[in-house]
């Protein structure tokens, strides 16, 4: 199985840093394929950047057709997933929505920590369109700033540790949301009262799992493929997909 690990933002490291963490926990017989987006913003911490990236999710998975089985979009804020399961027939994942999922089996109420409050607003509404709120205890983020997008996970061990302390009074399972701090969940885990969950470590099981229960993907009800439709001034591979 190819697994395509997509990270809509353009920084390399933190390709490297969630290829890293997916690979503790894939099965012998994947092949991950990481690819960096060439296109877009270091990293997304906005709902306008997440709608670009989305259009730039789907034009790598419209290019890259056919030499994977699956493929994960590598960003918390899970930009095009649905758009990309309406579109492609196999399994499609989000770091979001996998690592939520996951958390339901784990505990009674989990809680996102993540390395800036500027994301809470747009992850909180991750929740809302899960129709998780009930389960929900909050988005928990360090008051400290930090400065290289690279080195968050490094950076800010100490306060995301103190973050996640204090969001263990509320939930039983943490994830720790955004690609900057993938692979941290393993470091600290003993350090917390809670059950940590690393996202991309969740999608990357998940997307197997479903490969191997439904290699197609997601394909009928309101995720049937649309009628083809003509485009103008789109990327050669998206406008092809668009029209089938």
């Amino acid at each position: 199985m190819r697994l395509l690990l997509f990270n809509p933002n353009t920084t390399a490291a933190l390709t490297q840093r969630l290829a890293a963490s997916a690979s503790r926990v894939l099965p012998a017989d994947v092949d991950l394929v990481p690819v960096t987006a060439g296109t877009g913003f270091p990293y997304i911490s906005s709902r306008a950047e997440a709608q670009i990236a989305g259009a730039g999710v789907l034009d790598v998975l419209a290019e890259r057709a056919g030499t994977f089985d699956a493929a994960v979009i590598a960003a918390f804020g899970d930009p095009g997933l649905h758009a990309a399961r309406e579109q492609f027939d196999l399994p499609v994942t989000g770091l979001s929505e996998a690592a939520m999922i996951m958390s339901l089996s784990l505990g009674e109420r989990f809680a996102f920590v993540t390395f800036s409050r500027r994301m809470r607003p747009w992850y909180d509404e991750q929740v809302a369109r899960a129709g998780l709120a009930m389960r929900f205890a909050g988005t928990f983020a360090p008051e400290e700033g930090f400065g290289s997008i690279s080195s968050v996970a490094e950076e800010m061990r100490e306060p995301l540790l103190r973050t996640c302390l204090r969001a263990a009074d509320a939930a039983d399972v943490l994830i720790l949301a955004g690609a900057p701090i993938a692979g941290l969940a393993g470091d600290i885990a003993g350090d917390v009262p809670a059950i940590l969950v690393d996202p991309v470590q969740a999608a990357v099981i998940h997307a197997v799992a479903l490969h191997r229960l439904r290699p197609q993907g997601a394909d009928r009800g309101s995720y049937a493929r649309p009628p083809g439709k003509a485009s103008t001034g789109l990327p050669a591979a998206i406008t092809m997909r668009l029209g089938r």
